[in-house]
């Protein structure tokens, strides 16, 4: 048999080089394809051949109408255990088979407070001053002795609150499940939703994207941040509402913040998020690291190799 393998959202162009694809060819042909997300109708004219399809987590959107309109399509595997894009229960109804991956569990906080340093000590700013002529811009803020509030205190929450003993922070937490206990054992102390706003000097976001967290952190829960205090994003952009966001960096309610994902992705060219001089803004790259990228394609293929074998593997849903 030689199946169609699609390898889709390397809009880097790089999932070629990562690893070695030719244990598939006893499989089947795989093709690389670069674009980005477009409607239903492309997107079932660009995919409508292939019998398997590799995505990145939570780029294109693998909803019933796409399902419905690729009848070749068998299987489908994604970077990740999780991927709200594909509807699960759809693909399931329809006989297609979804597996996921692993993960490099390190890249996400690792990213986190890149971005946290960064923003801390108007890197930015200082660097492009530098580039055009200039020399200092102005002064960097400090992390030894601040507050670092972590919502959500899951794997990568944990990690991120880690990281901030080194620094000398006050940790504080706070999600919907977290007990004081859960808390203590990370690093930190557990406190109120409205507690962990007003204190935080730095407030970075790490729940899991779901009816609950989306819309979260709205205009009402910003109002309760400290003027000087910085928002920080690596979790999922919806969990935002980034247009009382954009208000309160706009009228200076809020110092800055330090973003890596948004409700829409990729980000609209005239979007205030590139532009406002209080963002430090990235292109989604938390999980964007080469061995996340090497974790993921090495088990795709370890997926597909499974499925053809008739004995699939990392079964989703």
């Amino acid at each position: 048999m030689s199946v169609q393998i699609a390898v889709i959202d390397d809009w880097q162009n790089v999932a070629r080089g990562v690893v070695d694809w030719s244990p598939l060819e006893a499989v089947g042909r795989v093709h690389f394809l670069h674009d980005y997300p477009a409607d239903t109708a492309t997107m079932i004219e660009r995919l409508k051949a292939f019998t398997v399809i590799c995505v990145m987590r939570e780029r294109s959107t693998f909803d019933q109408a796409l399902l419905q309109g690729l009848p070749n399509l068998k299987l489908l595997v994604t970077g990740g255990m999780r991927n709200a894009a594909i509807d699960i229960a759809a693909a399931k109804a329809l006989g297609i088979q979804v597996c996921g991956t692993d993960s490099y569990k390190q890249a996400a906080p690792e990213l986190t407070w890149a971005l946290i340093m960064a923003s801390t000590r108007n890197l930015l700013a200082e660097a492009n001053s530098l580039r055009a002529g200039g020399w200092q811009a102005g002064l960097g803020g400090d992390l030894h002795g601040k507050t670092l509030g972590v919502l959500g205190l899951g794997s990568i929450g944990q990690k991120v609150a880690q990281f901030a003993q080194v620094f000398g922070m006050r940790v504080l937490a706070w999600s919907e499940n977290l007990t004081p206990e859960h808390a203590v054992q990370a690093g930190a102390t557990w406190v109120s939703k409205r507690e962990l706003f007003e204190q935080a000097d730095i407030l970075t976001i790490h729940l899991v994207l779901s009816d609950r967290s989306r819309g979260l952190v709205d205009a009402e829960v910003l109002s309760w941040m400290k003027p000087t205090a910085r928002l920080v994003n690596t979790a999922r952009g919806p969990i935002v509402d980034e247009q009382a966001l954009v208000q309160a960096l706009t009228t200076g309610r809020l110092a800055g913040a330090a973003l890596d994902v948004y409700a829409e992705e990729p980000l609209p060219v005239d979007h205030p998020f590139r532009h406002l001089p209080n963002v430090l803004a990235t292109p989604h790259v938390g999980y964007v690291s080469e061995q996340n990228y090497r974790q993921f394609y090495e088990q795709m293929i370890e997926d597909i190799q499974a499925w053809a074998k008739g004995a699939p593997i990392r079964v989703l849903g």
